[in-house]
């Protein structure tokens, strides 16, 4: 069933909030039991088998990571912009991947209004611009590095592309037909305050999608996980969606072929969440501050410290997809890996 739910891009709707995780086993000997809904299946409910989600409490959000700040961020994609679509794209978010991961937000219509927040090098954009006109998509990200590869792709000519906080965007309040965000919310120092920010700017009957991480289970990723980015639960997308007021709210599980539905690692794209704005006007949610602000200096010594130890940490995930594959050619087909 992992395999199935991973590989045919079942949509799940978990249910209740607290998902009473029970059992343990980090190579899916002793799997645990989970409440699920699957949207398009024959039945209402029933409970499916499913790889544990995390055998530990994950670090806060709040407590963000070596490279979970706006300026680290900032700077690990300079350098990660020049080798981004050829190097981490390949291991963690392939064009199939992309375009399962897209299915769940209804682009189904070529005049919608889409946002792409934190769209990089604009490689999901591709994505959605096969179902929408360019004109009618805007990228948005911090990084001018990563945005200078995405104007130079032909099918992004017509997009509007510009630079934005993804915790502050400026678009005004129902303002576009679909929000897209992919691997952008494991830098964001506040998820909760960017998810809230969807809300906002989405359409009544509007729709986010949002594509991002999943926490590792195996102790050794968990700790690399926690040094480098936000890598939330499904449970926490589910939490964040729910609060900042969104309707009809599902997961969608995706990765890797060539893990065999393998997520104790933890997957850099990982899931897609989509959530419904019902009313128009903001979210009912209520926060105070941000966070942490851009313009905040930062202490020099603080900064490089985390930038080094956060980038060195992320190396880690990049040869994880490398050692996935290697077992995917070793062990025959059928058997676990």
């Amino acid at each position: 069933m992992a395999s199935s739910m991973l590989y045919g891009g079942q949509h799940l709707t978990l249910t209740p909030k607290g998902l009473g995780f029970n059992g343990s086993d980090l190579h899916g000997k002793n799997l645990l039991k989970m409440n699920l809904v699957g949207r398009n299946c024959n039945f209402r409910s029933k409970t499916l088998v499913v790889p544990k989600c995390s055998v530990s409490v994950p670090r806060p959000a709040s407590q963000p990571r070596f490279i979970q700040h706006k300026k680290e961020a900032f700077w690990f994609y300079r350098f990660l912009s020049i080798v981004y679509d050829h190097v981490i794209n390949p291991g963690h978010w392939t064009e199939d991947m992309r375009d399962d991961a897209l299915e769940p937000a209804d682009l189904n219509s070529r005049d919608s209004i889409v946002v792409d927040v934190g769209g990089g090098t604009g490689f999901t954009t591709l994505g959605i611009v096969k179902h929408v006109d360019a004109k009618n998509v805007t990228i948005l990200d911090q990084s001018p590095h990563q945005l200078a590869k995405a104007k130079e792709k032909e099918p992004l000519k017509e997009c509007k592309i510009i630079e934005g906080d993804a915790e502050d965007l400026p678009f005004k309040t129902d303002y576009a037909d679909r929000y897209v965000s992919a691997g952008s919310i494991e830098y964001w120092p506040d998820p909760q305050r960017g998810i809230k920010e969807a809300y906002r700017v989405l359409k009544m009957g509007g729709k986010a999608c949002l594509i991002g991480p999943v926490y590792p289970t195996f102790w050794l990723s968990r700790f690399f996980a926690d040094m480098w980015m936000l890598f939330p639960k499904e449970e926490e997308y589910m939490e964040w969606f729910e609060k900042a007021g969104f309707k009809d709210v599902e997961i969608k599980r995706i990765g890797p072929k060539w893990y065999r539905g393998v997520r104790r690692h933890g997957l850099i794209m990982g899931c897609s969440v989509t959530g419904v704005k019902p009313t128009s006007g903001d979210s009912p949610l209520q926060l105070g501050p941000k966070v942490e602000d851009i313009e905040t200096p930062v202490n020099p010594f603080v900064f490089l410290l985390r930038f080094l130890l956060g980038a060195s940490a992320g190396v880690y995930y990049v040869l994880v997809p490398v050692y996935m594959w290697i077992k995917d050619q070793i062990v025959p087909k059928g058997q676990p890996i």
